[in-house]
């Protein structure tokens, strides 16, 4: 059976709900690609993020991915400057024309930046009240309740990962898995797993993102949008099994499209199969899988710290 090359989108913004969405759909429809889609269902709030000035690592990381040429001035004001758009209102045509194209869809979040820089410290309460808006919206714009997630920023709580149990969901991507420098796995079978006391499967994010990869040193080397597709290969080329990549609207679906092209090409070059989260699911449920704590750690060319699959522990 060939290997699966797990596509889990992220959509973060208005912006790249309305405009990297459909660019992704049809980039992948006509590679014959599964993936799964999960959005951000509330206000978009990017300007927000700025908030995290002062954290270690955040203008470095600024600097090296061009935040305003991918994201757009305005898009960067919303909730400072402009009132932040609600994208499950204004973006449902095209969340649903992804669905109807035969795409997986999921949750995000509500709103991105709120989620990302609150939930690994509040209670039960928040978390419950944040979710069911995410739920709700999902349920009003695809006319069914959701049944899988991916944590905007790989942040989460405990209270978070066991309401995926009440909720049903049999499988979510909330988590990394740790890397090595150059983006390799530092545990190569680092894999699904569940949560210590709950049902539902985790699949952690295997390789890099383009925004971790872009403008940083490997091996004597500047990785740069010349050469990030053939690293990234090189990745998976050399530890041939199931993989989940992380990309994003804003970035793959937008400036950085020639890229995922390219990695579209090679990967099925390679032998994988292109998959959704659902595909994955049908290929090992019914495998015996490990279980371990909730665990925090960091992920080469991001800051702070993200909820990991640590299996050295």
């Amino acid at each position: 059976m060939a290997p699966l090359l797990v596509l889990k989108i992220d959509v973060d913004t208005y912006r790249g709900t309305r405009e990297g969405v459909p660019n992704l759909a049809r980039m992948l429809k006509s590679h014959g690609a599964g993936a799964t889609f999960l959005f951000s269902l509330g206000p978009d709030h990017t300007g927000w993020a700025m908030r995290r000035a002062l954290r270690p690592g955040f203008f470095k990381k600024v600097s090296r991915t061009s935040v305003v040429e991918h994201y757009g001035v305005k898009t960067l004001m919303y909730g400072v400057l402009l009132p932040g758009p609600d994208i499950g209102a204004k973006t449902a045509d095209e969340m649903r024309g992804v669905k109807d194209a035969g795409f997986e869809v999921g949750i995000h979040t509500w709103d991105h930046v709120y989620w990302q820089d609150n939930v690994a410290k509040r209670d039960p309460a928040w978390t419950d009240a944040i979710m069911a808006k995410s739920e709700a919206r999902h349920a009003q714009v695809f006319g069914q309740a959701p049944h899988t997630h991916g944590a905007a920023g790989w942040q989460m709580n405990a209270h978070a990962f066991a309401r995926h149990d009440r909720m049903g969901y049999r499988y979510a991507s909330d988590g990394r898995a740790l890397l090595n420098d150059d983006g390799s796995l530092l545990d190569p079978d680092a894999g699904p797993y569940r949560l210590q006391g709950l049902q539902h499967i985790q699949m952690p994010t295997t390789l890099p993102t383009l925004d971790e990869l872009l403008g940083r040193e490997i091996d004597g080397v500047t990785i740069d949008e010349s050469n990030i597709a053939d690293h990234l290969l090189k990745l998976t080329a050399a530890n041939p099994r199931d993989h989940v990549y992380t990309l994003h609207a804003e970035l793959e679906g937008q400036k950085l499209a020639p890229i995922f092209e390219r990695l579209l090409s090679g990967w099925k070059a390679q032998g994988y199969q292109l998959a959704s989260m659902a595909d994955y699911y049908e290929k090992i449920k019914h495998a015996s899988l490990p279980a371990y704590p909730l665990q925090w750690g960091e992920v080469p060319g991001r800051s702070g710290e993200l909820v990991v699959l640590d299996t050295t522990t």
